[in-house]
């Protein structure tokens, strides 16, 4: 096992795994960010890793999302957090040429919806809570535009957007965002055993058809208006109160 200063990162199997530990919600910092791409780019040029485990090693969590604190930076420092978020993890898991898995046992949120959904699986406890609650604090899930009405439809996608509410796994199951629901003790090692099964096939026909199965559904042309979308949604007076307000645990007083 190789540990980070924000995720461990251990091949077992021919299958990796890529747990992230930053205490005590996973927030997602550069240096996360960072440490994440690295890892997964480690993946995709090891010729035993066959597939992708990602997972946390927080009980009950899984990642809340972007650390807050960023959005109360200059508008370079929240752009290069985004870039790293939708651009570069996009990008990573696009060329990675092997399955990856999220097992998600816990609370995923705002961007750790983000790193859940890069990857080709999605696998829940039954503990496990979804959500888009950017629009709270003034933000908004621009890259969740992209993907959710195509998986969801145009409606619900709306709905799940724009409210913000959190809903478990039953619900994402019914809605196609999730792939199978297990235990909650389970979760790890039912990713690790689909893991195994897509690791027994042809690696050629896999890293050809998964590359043609990417290109079919691709978004990634919108990714960097979605960028855009963010950094002018975080530059707002309703942003900077919504984030101030949260830090504060107070009600926003939106203008």
């Amino acid at each position: 096992m190789t540990a980070h200063e924000n995720l461990q990162y251990e091949v077992s199997g021919r299958i990796a795994e890529i747990s992230l530990a930053r205490p005590p919600v996973n927030a997602l910092s550069l240096s996360l960010l960072e440490q994440l791409i690295a890892a997964l780019g480690r993946a995709a040029a090891d010729d035993e890793v066959r597939a992708v485990v990602l997972t946390s090693s927080l009980p009950r969590r899984f990642s809340a999302g972007l650390d807050l604190a960023t959005m109360l930076k200059s508008p370079a420092d929240v752009r290069g957090l985004l870039d790293k978020l939708y651009v570069e993890l996009a990008g990573v898991q696009h060329d990675l040429g092997k399955p990856s898995i999220a097992a998600v046992g816990g609370a995923a949120r705002g961007g750790g919806m983000t790193l859940a959904i890069s990857c080709d699986v999605l696998i829940a406890g039954q503990s496990a809570t979804f959500g888009y609650p950017e629009i709270d604090l003034g933000l908004i899930p621009a890259i969740h535009f992209l993907h959710l009405p195509r998986i969801v439809g145009r409606h619900r996608a709306f709905e799940l957007l724009f409210s913000g509410r959190a809903f478990g796994p039953e619900e994402a199951a019914s809605l196609g965002l999730v792939s199978r629901i297990v235990p909650d003790e389970k979760v790890r090692e039912e990713a690790h055993a689909m893991a195994q099964v897509f690791a027994k096939k042809p690696r050629a026909a896999m890293r050809l058809g998964r590359a043609a199965f990417l290109r079919a559904n691709d978004y990634g042309r919108g990714i960097a208006n979605a960028v855009e979308t963010f950094c002018e949604a975080a530059a707002s007076a309703d942003a900077q109160e919504g984030v101030r307000a949260f830090i504060e645990k107070r009600p926003p007083s939106w203008k």
